[in-house]
């Protein structure tokens, strides 16, 4: 078959350096119907008839980026503070920083003894509303036995993930409960995301701060010290192992957590482990900046102590300890005294109150600029932390994060050639968002997102309109369970002792 002989396609990216999670070559890729439909050496489709035609000479072309840790349009859930970011305004940041989809969560309230009108509210706040591709985790709060036996609903609704707590009051499940989901989840193939932190010794150290008076943003960090992290991600392994099902342990802060995690890996229990560029990137001495400055970057867990702890993040990036980069993306707005962070500001506390600052910071749109700009990852690596693996933990692989025609859904984010870009500082006034900072002002990047594809559509073209896609043309995608390793022999049985 000639080349005039071929059908027509809907858009042709040429001379790219393409990368995957396996491999970095010189391909043409074609599009058609939202799919990637061919991938031919360079060259070979440069006469091919298109619809659109992107020349991405010396620049690298990465199946989109995949978000999997993004709160949206949530409610108040440990105290004050509302998510300033709904499905349109979080999911078109996310696209102009080469975010293609994104996974967010659907929260249970503790008062709810079912999940399925969570599931239901957060569809309704997605619905027609997303710039990018979206799914849901349920965070289950109060695991009923209602709740539990809903598993299987979720799994037909496309749902296969979950997430729970072992801290905050209104969120923490004690350790039985988390016997019970993890059993539960395992029976049903889901994957269960895991907040660790000891909740109990957080209030404990809480309470000793306050009782000195010492309730400045940066004593958010002293309540939560490393320990605390390591003590429940070790506690979290032997409740998995029990069991034996597969969990994830979300934003890993602490290098003394990500050595408990990879010693669990070491033994080949089904452990996997998230992290995220503030841990990469901010220190505790971002929380103790001049005024209330510092609760801009108050998160939890929060950011470590400096370049040490950076390190052992990065080291377990490159070797393999962490399965997925993710943005959790958390945001509040700071100048806001009732649904901000500056609602920890009251008469009773003039000055602030750590324990009150709304717990997050933005990063959807900053997350793969400022990885991919740290030069400290191999392209492949890369592609397999912020797209391939998300996609293949929670059960969107080869629709997403990948590029295998036919089977991949033609979302791409095509980057600048190397060193065209000149190096520039993240300022909040370019950012898409509905927050009014970012936490990491100033800081400098050497890339940025040129083009975001989704299903083979240009949404973003930086140099050209920047956002170009439309409100609603995100789609829900259903998922299938995690495949990712995951047990290693049958699940808990009574009868077993």
């Amino acid at each position: 078959m000639t080349i005039s002989e071929k059908p027509q396609y809907d858009c042709i990216i040429l001379n790219g350096t393409v990368v995957t999670a396996a491999d970095v070559g010189c391909y043409d890729i074609a599009i058609k119907d939202g799919k990637i439909m061919l991938l031919a050496p360079t060259g070979y489709l440069a006469s091919a008839p298109a619809t659109r035609v992107i020349d991405a000479e010396g620049a690298y072309v990465m199946p989109g980026g995949i978000d999997a840790h993004v709160h949206l349009a949530e409610p108040p859930l440990f105290g004050k503070g509302r998510t300033a970011d709904d499905y349109a305004t979080g999911t078109k940041s996310a696209i102009a920083g080469g975010t293609t989809t994104i996974i967010s969560f659907a929260p249970q309230d503790k008062s709810q003894s079912s999940l399925l009108g969570a599931l239901d509210e957060t569809s309704i706040k997605a619905a027609n509303q997303a710039y990018c591709d979206y799914s849901f985790h349920l965070l289950v709060s109060n695991p009923t036995s209602q709740a539990l036996d809903e598993f299987s609903i979720l799994r037909e609704r496309g749902i296969s993930s979950i997430k729970i707590y072992m801290t905050y009051e209104a969120l923490q499940l004690r350790d039985n409960q988390i016997l019970d989901v993890l059993l539960k989840a395992r029976t049903e193939g889901i994957t269960t995301m895991i907040h660790a932190e000891n909740g109990d010794v957080l209030n404990w150290m809480t309470k000793q701060l306050e009782d000195r008076s010492l309730l400045a943003p940066k004593y958010h960090a002293t309540s939560r010290p490393q320990i605390l992290e390591t003590e429940a991600t070790n506690r979290a392994i032997a409740l998995g192992e029990l069991i034996d099902t597969p969990i994830l342990i979300v934003h890993v802060s602490s290098p003394s957590a990500a050595e408990v995690i990879r010693r669990a890996q070491t033994k080949g229990l089904p452990v996997y482990a998230e992290t995220c560029p503030q841990y990469m990137i901010l220190t505790r001495d971002d929380l103790d900046k001049p005024g209330f400055e510092g609760a801009k970057c108050v998160c939890s867990p929060p950011p470590r102590e400096g370049a040490e702890d950076h390190e052992g993040i990065w080291a377990g990036l490159q070797n393999g300890t962490f399965t997925i980069l993710s943005s959790d993306h958390c945001p509040f707005v700071f100048d806001d005294s009732e649904n901000g962070k500056k609602a920890a500001i009251t008469a009773e506390f003039p000055q602030g109150h750590f324990k009150y600052i709304p717990n997050g910071c933005p990063g959807v749109e900053t997350r793969l600029a400022l990885t991919l700009s740290a030069n400290r990852l191999t392209p492949q690596k890369f592609v397999e932390l912020t797209s391939s693996n998300p996609a293949k933990i929670y059960g969107l692989y080869p629709q997403k994060g990948a590029l295998i025609p036919g089977l991949s859904d033609a979302d791409l984010t095509i980057w600048y050639p190397s060193s065209t870009l000149d190096p520039f500082p993240i300022q909040n006034s370019t950012l898409h968002h509905n927050v009014d900072y970012t936490p990491y002002e100033g800081k400098m990047v050497s890339q940025w997102p040129r083009y975001t594809l989704i299903r083979g559509e240009v949404v973003w073209d930086r140099d050209n309109g920047g956002v170009v896609g439309k409100k609603g043309y995100g789609q829900f995608v259903k998922r299938d369970r995690s495949s990712l390793s995951s047990s290693n022999s049958s699940p808990w049985n009574i009868e077993n002792f």
